[in-house]
């Protein structure tokens, strides 16, 4: 079979592959503190049939070229562009966005930790701050009183509630944010949860607005950051490229069928 064939088809496949990544990054535009993804491409296997730097002659004379076929393309894998997004002012008093870098840190059911972007957060019966899934948020070892005038969270993190007949704020806790030596190394669980990986590195937590730590806005969300000219153009761009790999495949079957016909 002509290798033209299953080269073209790699590179369907590949194409098939980003149009899935530019198409998620589409469906969550309006997705809180998402980040924008981008497909890593490389190239597949080679076949030599002319070695380069192979001698042609007993006089030392070398091959100064070589004669190699490639065998299509891949998706080598994604990164994520965590840049922040826009900030959008809701004056709700338990969202809180980050201005920078960092995660929270959120309880997940099974005991283990979970990092997010996304500041929805809310007070449950209990009183504790939790994600809009119910998720406990760590380093909020107090509760927040049903009586509680107002909540104020500051840029450093600190949860202080205002009560009744008291002149000092009460303070219930402390959100810290965690740095990663490589963000992109995060697995991704869905509902903007990410864990930690041996390639991400540990989490490292500490006060928001330290060694590198964003700070915190208390009345404001974080808004995706997919660019929807960018992403649309990479789509139209994913398609050309899939029509002219579907082209190369039809041309090829035309020429096979040819060199078939030639020879019956």
């Amino acid at each position: 079979m002509m290798k033209s064939l299953s080269i073209a088809a790699t590179g369907m496949g590949t194409q098939q592959r980003n149009v899935a990544v530019i198409t998620n990054n589409l469906a969550n535009v309006n997705t809180t503190a998402f980040k924008t993804q981008h497909a890593l491409f490389a190239d597949l296997m080679y076949q030599n049939y002319r070695v380069v730097g192979q001698p042609t002659s007993d006089s030392g004379t070398i091959r100064p070229t070589g004669l190699q076929i490639g065998l299509g393309s891949q998706v080598n894998g994604s990164y994520r562009i965590f840049t922040s997004g826009a900030l959008q002012q809701t004056d709700n008093s338990y969202d809180v966005a980050v201005n920078g870098r960092g995660f929270f840190e959120v309880e997940m059911p099974d005991g283990s930790v979970a990092y997010t972007r996304s500041g929805t957060f809310a007070v449950n019966g209990d009183g504790e701050m939790v994600t809009s899934e119910g998720y406990r948020l760590s380093g909020i070892n107090g509760t927040i009183s049903p009586n509680a005038l107002s909540v104020t969270i500051s840029e450093t993190g600190e949860v202080w509630q205002e009560l009744s007949g008291e002149e000092d704020l009460e303070q219930v806790g402390q959100l810290n944010l965690s740095l990663f030596q490589n963000e992109n190394g995060l697995e991704a669980l869905g509902r903007n949860y990410f864990r930690q990986t041996s390639a991400s590195g540990q989490a490292q937590s500490d006060v928001a607005g330290t060694e590198g730590r964003g700070v915190l806005l208390q009345g404001y969300l974080e808004r995706s950051n997919v660019d929807t000219v960018a992403e649309i153009t990479n789509l139209i761009e994913a398609q050309r490229a899939y029509e002219l790999n579907s082209k190369a495949l039809t041309r090829s079957d035309e020429m096979l069928r040819t060199a078939v016909n030639i020879l019956n």
